[in-house]
């Protein structure tokens, strides 16, 4: 199949990006593996809300249809995110896994398990952090420990009874540390991220909230110098906690413990050489980028080359969307998908085509 533009991805960036084109008139083909858009948000841990209130969670063109302060469930934006795909009639084509990117000296290639696309410009949204991180000698674990990493829990019932140790204490394992303490005895073990100072529930954050995002978006930007010391922090060291306060952790019972260093006779270490005896273990360590399906040279060991905004400075035709501060500390959030794929948007437009398009059926 030969067309102008394929978009690898259908979630909040894939369709940000598709609605754009779509407002130009441009040919284009979203690609998502999975059977149903959002079904990377259906798969998350049950409980888990939104950490960004209603009224900045809307794609562009269409709102998010809910109380403005209210935060919605991972089901409710999966559903929205469905619904956005039909209210603007984008080509989403599910369950359509990619299996590599090249270029065949005129254009790009996209290769899936039974079809091969053409294509002379590229959007990859397919998320940036996707292979689940354990350290190596998780492997070591008594196998009688459940062992989980957080893309794989879901709820407590997974869980044996008797004791947890939840390793890494950014917003994903505090709010799993907080869930599981009314059932378990909980160990946290991470560094402290920071926490913002305020409750993004209570009427206060109705006016400390939008000078949140609007710095998110406008102030920590690649362009400024404070923008720059946050993307180096961010990339590093991950963002503070949002919902979950570290009073609340302390309140639930959740004890604060080292970072783990090893095992031994099958039972966590500590850095300060203390065995933890638990019945279960929830790795919330964090993910890392996978670009092993992307053959192209000039590109680093995440599957990116030098870019700006989105825009590959070697590769022409070739984007990128979604990215941790790809320009903005809000870039891979909800809010900050629009703004990026609006930029990438004109600059393809801009590029020009090379050759004649067929119609779109």
């Amino acid at each position: 199949m030969r067309i102008e533009t394929v978009i690898i991805g259908g979630g909040q960036a894939g369709l940000a990006m598709g609605y754009h084109l779509a407002r130009r008139e441009r040919p284009f083909v979203i690609l998502e593996g999975n059977r149903r858009i959002g079904d990377n948000w259906r798969t998350r841990y049950d409980s888990l809300r939104l950490f960004s209130p209603a009224r900045y969670d809307g794609l562009p063109g269409m709102p998010f249809p809910a109380p403005a302060w209210s935060f919605p469930t991972r089901d409710e934006f999966a559903d929205y995110l469905e619904a956005y795909a039909e209210r603007f009639d984008l080509p989403v084509r599910t369950s359509v896994a990619v299996e590599r990117l090249w270029h065949d000296g005129a254009g790009y290639v996209v290769e899936t398990a039974g079809e091969r696309f053409e294509a002379d410009n590229v959007v990859v949204a397919a998320g940036y952090d996707r292979l689940p991180v354990v350290p190596g000698f998780a492997a070591e674990l008594d196998p009688g420990i459940v062992a989980l990493h957080s893309v794989d829990y879901h709820n407590p019932a997974q869980l044996r009874p008797g004791d947890v140790l939840v390793v890494g204490a950014g917003n994903s394992g505090a709010d799993i540390a907080l869930e599981l303490a009314r059932s378990h005895r909980v160990f946290l073990s991470g560094r402290h991220p920071g926490q913002i100072p305020w409750r993004i529930n209570r009427p206060s954050a109705r006016v400390l909230t939008p000078m949140m995002m609007w710095a998110f978006s406008n102030v920590l930007t690649m362009r400024t110098p404070m923008g720059r010391r946050m993307r180096s922090r961010a990339l590093s060291h991950g963002t503070p906690l949002i919902r979950v306060k570290a009073a609340d952790l302390a309140a639930a019972g959740v004890e604060r413990v080292p970072r783990i260093a090893g095992v031994r006779d099958g039972r966590p270490v500590l850095a300060d050489g203390r065995t933890v005896d638990v019945a279960n273990v929830v790795w919330c360590t964090g993910f890392r980028p996978d670009g092993s399906w992307i053959d192209l040279s000039g590109l680093d060991a995440s599957g990116d080359p030098p870019q700006y905004r989105g825009v590959a400075e070697s590769r022409p035709g070739l984007y990128f969307l979604g990215r941790l501060f790809q320009h903005a500390l809000a870039s891979s959030m909800i809010r900050g998908v629009g703004p990026d794929a609006e930029y990438i948007a004109g600059h393809l437009v801009a590029r020009g085509t090379r050759r004649p398009e067929p119609a779109r059926a």
